[in-house]
């Protein structure tokens, strides 16, 4: 399959309606909100939903999580010892680095695509894999609002315990809001690590159906969306414009003055950059 020969850009605007989209377990697993207010989904959490909408894809994953693991292994070291052509490049005499980077990115779709460090204690080998893909925090188009409800436990955890079945506690949700997702693509990287053309076509696909089967207590089933995703294709390796000017090129207008769902937005490509023409998927 060929390499990427054509940078990409890519924007997409996600719709959140009574769910948490990224809680901060360093404050009180509240949605992430910045000091202006706006909502925020780290760069990690979108990376984490694409690995497991391309293991749903039945793509080669490296970074499993404990609820999308599906070869048994418990750490990454222990897969990565399982391959018989990995061990004996990790340890001992034998190590080689750009064999190991070779072949980790010929294994994993997500390695590939995202890069990866592989550093393990008991092992000779420190390899660092820089990724094409890039991804963005994402940041919510207007101030959102944080709703929060008292929960109770009714049940007791283990036999016997001292404390009341019916424990207290607190979940937070975010009432509205349309998060705006932007990354990239590089050519450069994607001819390091062998990221090829069908290897972005699983990327887009990932991106367009982020949060099918990722419906969880936070996130009930339809609460979030993928509304629009811009994809554009640049005709060359470096790109016709900057990264920068093709995100702003799309916008999301106000349809009334207090949006109340994802109907009250009009998301498109305000047409400026000349030759450069997305595909719209959503």
């Amino acid at each position: 399959m060929s390499i990427l020969n054509n940078k990409i850009d890519f924007v997409g605007f996600v719709s959140v309606e009574h769910a948490n989209p990224n809680g901060d377990p360093l404050n009180g697993n509240r949605p992430r909100d910045t000091v202006e207010g706006l909502g925020e989904i780290s760069d990690v959490c979108l990376k984490r939903k694409i690995r497991n909408r391309l293991i749903d894809l039945g793509e080669s994953v490296f970074v499993q999580s404990d609820d999308k693991n599906i070869d048994g292994y418990k750490s990454l070291k222990e897969r990565v010892e399982a391959d018989s052509e990995l061990k004996p490049l990790i340890k001992g005499k034998g190590t080689n680095s750009e064999e190991f980077a070779e072949k980790v990115c010929e294994k994993w779709l997500d390695v590939r695509a995202f890069g990866q460090v592989f550093a393990f204690k008991g092992t000779e080998l420190s390899v660092g894999v820089r990724g094409p893909v890039s991804i963005h925090p994402a940041f919510s188009l207007e101030k959102i609002g944080i709703e929060s409800i008292q929960i109770t436990k009714s049940v007791n955890s283990v036999t016997a315990d001292s404390r009341s079945s019916d424990t207290m506690g607190m979940k937070h949700r975010v009432k509205f809001g349309v998060y705006k997702i932007k990354g990239s693509i590089n050519c450069q990287l994607a001819e390091k690590t062998g990221f090829t053309e069908a290897d972005a076509e699983k990327i887009k696909e990932a991106l367009a159906t982020l949060f099918d089967n990722d419906s969880s207590a936070a996130r009930p089933d339809g609460s979030m969306n993928v509304e629009k995703l811009f994809w554009f294709k640049h005709n060359c390796k470096n790109g016709q414009y900057s990264s920068a000017k093709v995100h702003k090129s799309v916008k999301a207008e106000k349809l009334c003055e207090e949006p109340v769902s994802a109907d009250d937005y009009k998301f498109y490509y305000d047409e400026s950059l000349e030759g450069l023409v997305p595909e719209v998927l959503g």
